[in-house]
């Protein structure tokens, strides 16, 4: 199978739907019959629990108490500003790391702690607790405690150097425990080995926000806080929004409430840095700001720092009060972030020509010595969508004795347990289930590459599976209507867990020609028409295809995502296409 092939090869599977139970839940809830089976696909099968998912009120939030670890870190936190104790915030670089850094940093100062944050440099000190980082934070800064933000989980030999430095640690984490758990006087995790959290699926930033509201709960007497303590919760909710969509953990349950209510703070009162990251995004007139601009406007702005750089200006930005300082560094990171942008279209083609080497490995392992440590797993990202394997990439870096790692997989792969597979030939790895950071000498890469492959192909079969879409239903034109646009709205906020709905029509008719649009003619924009109702449509990055879509006289099948169009004022309902099959039948798998 060619590469060009290989792209566009996609298996469409339609979901199964159950005629009664639709109706049944259509009826109960007083909704449209396409919204039940949007919410069944999204396995929201029980009544109650249907009902909770599209309410999502902010009194479903579990009390942050019960949140392992929670108790006795507020306990030690707040022992430690009683007796004015140094406190440092310890975070990591990226979105997640940043919004969680800020959450906590915010509080402490509220709570008038004497308190600062480290962020690691991406490329100086890698991902997580740096032994010789808490050598100079106990040395040279005096510091007594210690906070980790979305790290710290897996790191024992650095928690027993805390230990020796005489800090006091306290790690509040998410990402996988290991088999033996670091020695400190706190461990604040969602699923912490013999404890029972009702939601595992928690962010660093969710994590973060629990530990601030308890503290402000202890430290307000009462499970009221004060007007000032509520504002700064109302603008954390907001930051763990952020974190939540950016790190790609499941909307459901509290990262769901998270998001929806995070998105009110920020369409009605974004902190500073947001309303100047808003403006730079040309978002600050949208009316209904939604987790897809968090998730390709605001977070990677934020990124963009950590990326190239150092994070601790987007912690900053998070958390000043001067306008001044604040429209600096946006600027900063809007340049940063154009940067990335240029970065990341060389890494991505550099990568794109590897893998055409590799189509029929049933996984990716590319490395260069051109490519940049923080953008790996961007692309890593862009490169399962398209090849629909798990995807490593390795940055080899001249003068520097390991080289570092990223890697993205693919719905049911863990990654991180296919790393631990392959630990003896890397130097150190972390992470989860659908991303994972590592680090290896460049001289295993092969070696390397050949046992991860292997594990991969014992997991998943040793021909890559081809890309596979799944469809919610079958729609007619005639059905994308102003009232159901409404009703299936009633979903967001969407992310991971929970896509924006995907629909098929088939019998279609393209009127006229279609037109190649955007810069390079990626895009394709064309008109589609059934039984007398004709509807815009657009495609991205299929540019390339316009021959395959008039193949068969213009007669298509299209899997959508129906979508507003807002133009002068006045609004309609169009599609964006997210695959599409010439011919009048769509074939399924």
């Amino acid at each position: 199978m060619d590469d060009a092939n290989h792209k566009h090869a996609k298996v469409w599977h339609l979901v199964p739907h159950d005629a009664s139970a639709i109706d049944r839940m259509s009826r109960s809830l007083k909704l449209s019959p396409i919204v039940a089976q949007l919410l069944l696909n999204r396995q929201q099968a029980e009544l109650p629990q249907a009902e909770r998912f599209l309410a999502s009120p902010l009194t479903g939030l579990l009390e942050p108490e019960l949140l392992p670890g929670v108790p006795t870190a507020v306990e030690r936190i707040l022992a430690a500003i009683a007796q004015n104790k140094k406190i440092c915030i310890y975070g990591d670089y990226d979105v997640d790391g940043v919004t969680a850094t800020a959450i906590l940093l915010r509080c402490l100062h509220l709570l008038q702690a004497r308190v600062d944050f480290h962020v690691p440099h991406r490329l100086e000190d890698g991902y997580g607790l740096n032994k010789e980082t808490l050598q100079k934070l106990a040395t040279e800064q005096g510091v007594n405690l210690i906070v980790t933000v979305d790290c710290g989980i897996a790191s024992v030999d650095e928690a027993a150097e805390a230990d020796r430095l005489g800090m006091e640690l306290i790690i509040t984490d998410h990402h996988e425990p290991k088999e033996t758990l670091p020695a400190a006087s706190a461990l604040v995790h969602p699923r912490l080995p013999g404890t029972a959290y009702p939601f595992g699926g928690l962010s660093g930033a969710g994590v973060a926000f629990k530990l601030a509201w308890a503290l402000c709960k202890k430290h307000s007497g009462s499970a009221k806080v004060t007007p000032v303590l509520r504002e700064f919760l109302l603008d954390a909710i907001m930051l763990a929004a952020l974190g939540t969509v950016a790190d790609v953990v499941p909307l459901f349950e509290e990262n769901r409430i998270f998001v929806r209510h995070g998105l009110a703070r920020l369409r009605a009162k974004p902190i500073l840095g947001l309303q100047l990251l808003l403006r730079c995004a040309k978002l600050e007139k949208k009316e209904n700001v939604g987790a897809v601009d968090i998730g390709y406007a605001l977070a990677p702005r934020i990124n963009a720092a950590g990326r190239l750089g150092t994070a601790r200006l987007a912690v900053e930005l998070l958390t000043t009060s001067s306008e001044e300082r604040a429209m600096v560094l946006a600027d900063y990171l809007e340049r940063q972030n154009k940067e990335r942008q240029t970065m990341e279209r060389r890494i991505l083609h550099e990568a794109r020509e590897q893998a055409a080497r590799h189509l029929h490995a049933p996984a990716l392992v590319l490395a260069s010595a051109d490519w940049h440590p923080g953008l790996l797993g961007i692309v890593a990202s862009r490169l399962v969508d398209q090849y629909a394997r798990p995807v490593l990439m390795i940055a080899v870096r001249d003068g520097q004795p390991h080289a570092q790692g990223s890697g993205r997989s693919v719905p049911g792969f863990m990654l991180h347990e296919a790393l631990q597979a392959c630990t003896s030939d890397l130097v150190g790895h972390g992470g989860h289930a659908t991303a994972a950071g590592f680090r290896i000498l460049p001289e295993s890469i092969d070696i390397f590459r050949e046992n991860f492959c292997a594990f991969v192909a014992r997991q998943r079969g040793a021909e890559p599976q081809p890309l596979r879409l799944t469809l919610d239903a079958e729609v007619p034109l005639s059905a994308l209507t102003t009232g159901m646009m409404q009703g299936i709205e009633q979903l967001e906020p969407y992310g991971a867990g929970n896509p924006p709905p995907l629909l098929l029509a088939d019998r279609l008719q393209v009127v006229g020609a279609p037109k190649k649009v955007g810069e390079g003619e990626r895009h394709l924009a064309f008109r589609v028409k059934q039984n007398g109702k004709e509807v815009r449509a657009i495609a991205f990055a299929m540019g390339e295809r316009c021959d395959e879509l008039m193949s068969q006289g213009g007669v298509c099948c299209l899997a959508f995502t129906p979508r507003w169009n807002e133009w002068n004022g006045y609004k309609s309902v169009e599609i964006e296409v997210k695959d599409f099959q010439a011919g009048p039948q769509a074939k399924l798998g």
